[in-house]
């Protein structure tokens, strides 16, 4: 059970997230993405390089060699990305990696889960998500890129395989290897590290979506609304959008919903690859996860109470539309009424023979749809 500045070093990695302007999620350069193995490390019980980058089968016999990985706490790094079933076949016999994980490790869009295979082996999925910039919200636009990263976890290996073009794990080995303390817990330590940046990259991606949809609020709710003008932003524009954001808005929350038993299990549950004080920080994350599903799941609310609200507000201007043309209507249909009743040339018809008959007439029509209009704005139809 790790003790000490082993416990402090621990605690550094679940300090309290702080905002992160400008943070680019995609990390770019991290990683060659031309190739499939990123990187292949050894590192000893102290936590410090055994050798620079180098072969797999190498890193793998310096940290078995007697006071190596299974004698001296030493482990094996190697990262992927995207490699093929041919690719990925060597490292599957070399570390005896299950054939069922393996068939899940090649083929993208997994669930995120984690899975026990014996005592010596363990297999997780991690969803990566990035936030997409674009200038405004349309009714096309990409907001959250998803990706996955696997990790098989055992007593002296670590073997990440990405795939997608963001969530690199350079940052979070360049961060692990500033702080030996913590490579020193070994490869759950280096499960931990990954697992806690792909929440924070929630975390980051759920604040600008946040962004989005309050600007797509104020446009909705702006004093001239979209809905009551006639330019391009008109009703049926704004409706896309709402829509739009909530189908990306689904795709994030895909990501990150069904992360929450893999990590109760990684908390809870006594494994011989877990410490069990490392165990306490899986719990940390776990708590993080859940501040970002609730926070999602805000947003679902919120993107229906804007989209009903709009609904209304688009019938409560087309009902305002349907009442000006039923006033105009019926102001138009008294000269039409009379001039009918004129236009059947009986004999005998009132004032039909008065030479004041017809301005009589008139005046009357005049006077009855100026009484009508005059109605009509009062009761706020026109």
């Amino acid at each position: 059970m790790p003790t000490g500045p082993v416990v402090r070093s621990l605690r550094r990695v679940v300090r309290p997230r702080q905002p992160r302007p400008g943070v680019d999620l995609s990390h770019p350069a991290r990683s060659p993405l031309g190739t499939s193995v990123v990187s292949c490390v050894a590192y000893d019980g102290e936590g410090t390089r055994l050798l620079a980058e180098c072969g797999v089968e190498e890193a793998l016999a310096c940290v078995r060699k007697p006071g190596g990985g299974r004698d001296g706490g030493g482990f094996v790094w190697i990262g992927l990305h995207e490699p093929t079933e041919a690719e990925f076949e060597g490292i599957t016999e070399l570390f005896g990696l299950h054939p069922l994980a393996v068939e899940n490790a090649v083929e993208p869009h997994q669930r995120p889960r984690a899975e026990w295979f014996g005592g010596d082996m363990m297999f997780a999925v991690l969803k990566t998500v990035r936030y997409v910039e674009h200038e405004r919200l349309t009714t096309t636009s990409e907001v959250v890129d998803t990706g996955e990263i696997v990790v098989f976890t055992g007593v002296d290996f670590v073997i990440t395989v990405r795939h997608g073009k963001h969530g690199s794990l350079g940052p979070v080995r360049e961060a692990l290897e500033a702080d030996p303390e913590r490579l020193a817990q070994g490869p759950a330590a280096v499960l931990h590290a990954i697992a806690d940046q792909v929440v924070d990259d929630y975390l980051l991606v759920a604040d600008e979506v946040q962004t989005d949809i309050d600007e797509l609020e104020s446009d909705v709710f702006a004093s001239t609304a979209p809905s009551m003008r006639g330019d391009e932003r008109n009703a049926a524009a704004d409706t896309g959008r709402i829509h739009q954001l909530k189908r990306e808005l689904l795709e994030l929350k895909r990501a990150t919903q069904p992360l929450a038993r893999p990590l109760e299990l990684l908390s809870t549950r006594p494994n011989r690859l877990i410490d069990p004080e490392i165990r306490k920080y899986f719990r940390d994350v776990a708590d993080h996860l859940a501040r970002v599903t609730e926070q999602i799941a805000s947003f679902d609310a919120l993107l229906d109470s804007i989209l009903q609200a709009h609904l209304a507000q688009v019938s409560a201007a087309q009902n305002e539309g349907m009442r000006k043309i039923s006033a105009w209507v019926a102001i138009v249909a008294v000269p039409t009424m009379v001039c009918g009743i004129y236009g059947m040339n009986f004999t005998h018809m009132p004032e039909l023979r008065s030479p004041f008959g017809y301005p009589l007439v008139l005046v009357a029509i005049v006077v009855i749809c100026v009484v009508m209009h005059r109605a009509f704005r009062r009761n706020g139809w026109l």
